[in-house]
């Protein structure tokens, strides 16, 4: 068991559901991406791999996906629960940065499909859960690859979400404290 207030020392999230980092936020990342575009699942690939992956053949249309940049708001804040012994909720906002590239001959179709499919309500329904939710896409970006002395065709689209960060910590209640009432 980790620190309590009660305890001193440093204080780490209790096992609350953490919010999706990492592999598992690429994940739902990438379920969207299929879902809006209705590439493959397996044309909508990690932007970043380890080694060195074969990419697709030129006459084929396919999407690099990332996490470019987490923005967390400038305030957080925390709201003591005073039930049982208590504990402390520290909720923040954050934007995320998702960096999209689609290459083939029909990419800007696909970019374009994403960043209009994302305002549709419904496509964006799927995030809720994960307490996230659209807020802004880029402009469509051409940005053609020379691979294999060959052009490949290649348009990039950032797509923004906000997403709601809550951890529970264990700072407990007062039950009681010193107090010396000095008169004026």
């Amino acid at each position: 068991m980790g620190n309590t207030s009660a305890t001193g020392g440093y204080l780490t999230p209790e096992a609350s559901p953490l919010p999706p980092q990492g592999d598992d936020l690429d994940a739902i990342l990438q379920r969207a991406v299929v879902g809006m575009t209705g590439l493959p699942g397996a044309m909508v690939r990690p932007r970043w791999q380890p080694g060195n992956p074969k990419q697709p053949e030129a006459g084929v249309d396919w999407c690099a996906i990332g996490v470019g940049m987490i923005q967390p708001d400038d305030n957080s804040a925390m709201v003591h629960v005073g039930i049982e012994d208590g504990h402390d909720i520290y909720l923040r906002h954050e934007e995320i940065q998702l960096q999209c590239s689609f290459y083939g001959p029909n990419s800007m179709r696909y970019a374009a499909l994403l960043r209009d499919g994302i305002y549709i309500p419904q496509n964006s329904e799927p995030l809720l859960p994960e307490s996230m939710a659209f807020v802004r896409s880029t402009e469509l970006r051409a940005a053609p690859d020379l691979i294999n002395n060959q052009w490949i065709k290649r348009y990039d689209l950032d797509i923004w979400l906000r997403r709601q960060i809550r951890r529970r910590y264990p700072i407990l209640n007062i039950l009681s404290a010193p107090l010396n009432l000095q008169p004026d």
